[in-house]
């Protein structure tokens, strides 16, 4: 698609955005892909409230990768869902939003709270190249053990570092390091985790 904000360097939409440059969203190798998506996440939602079972087997073609005894509980919404990778042990609450322009990976033993947004597409700040559909995209990467509150949302590029805490409701913007909670927006430290810490109260 030719265009005047992009130089043609041979390579197609799909490609460049998975490269993590700058594409145009309105193409129709995406556009058929992210039908696919559309229709997968529809049956998959349909389907796991009376057999689980086929539902997952939906969800395991939809995904790229999904570890073992990984539980997702319907609605997911999803750009591609090929680039979203789930590690084993995962428990993801309803309504996850997970927009996969760039990949997303999630590690092993993660909870994710109802209504979270991981979010890896950018777009630019200047209206013409917006107003002809550029875009771009960050990988959003989530590492083991990490605990993401209900209703927060993950910004492009953002790293979670393993066995750290997401409060609810944090806008994250920037790297997580491991073993933090953190809370608020734009989410920052508020705490520091160890092995003996005590378990919250309920």
């Amino acid at each position: 698609m030719e265009n005047k904000h992009l130089i043609d360097d041979g390579r197609s939409m799909r490609q460049r955005m998975l490269d993590g440059d700058d594409y145009i969203a309105d193409d129709p190798d995406l556009a058929a892909a992210n039908r696919r998506a559309i229709e997968l996440s529809f049956r998959f939602e349909q389907t796991w409230p009376s057999d689980p079972a086929a539902g997952n087997a939906i969800l395991a073609e939809l995904v790229g990768s999904l570890g073992a005894d990984t539980e997702v509980r319907p609605p997911l919404r999803v750009d591609y869902g090929s680039y979203i990778s789930i590690g084993a042990r995962t428990f993801i609450n309803y309504n996850l939003t997970a927009l996969d322009v760039a990949r997303i990976t999630i590690g092993d033993d993660v909870q994710i709270g109802p209504n979270v947004q991981l979010l890896t597409p950018t777009h630019p700040v200047a209206p013409e190249p917006r107003r002809a559909k550029v875009e771009g995209a960050k990988p959003i990467t989530i590492g083991d053990n990490v605990w993401i509150g209900g209703g927060a949302i993950i910004l492009p590029g953002v790293t979670v570092g393993e066995n750290s805490v997401v409060g609810a409701g944090a806008v994250v913007t920037r790297e997580v390091p491991a073993n933090v909670v953190v809370v608020g927006n734009p989410a920052r430290v508020v705490r520091h985790l160890n092995e003996t810490d005590p378990i919250d109260p309920a």
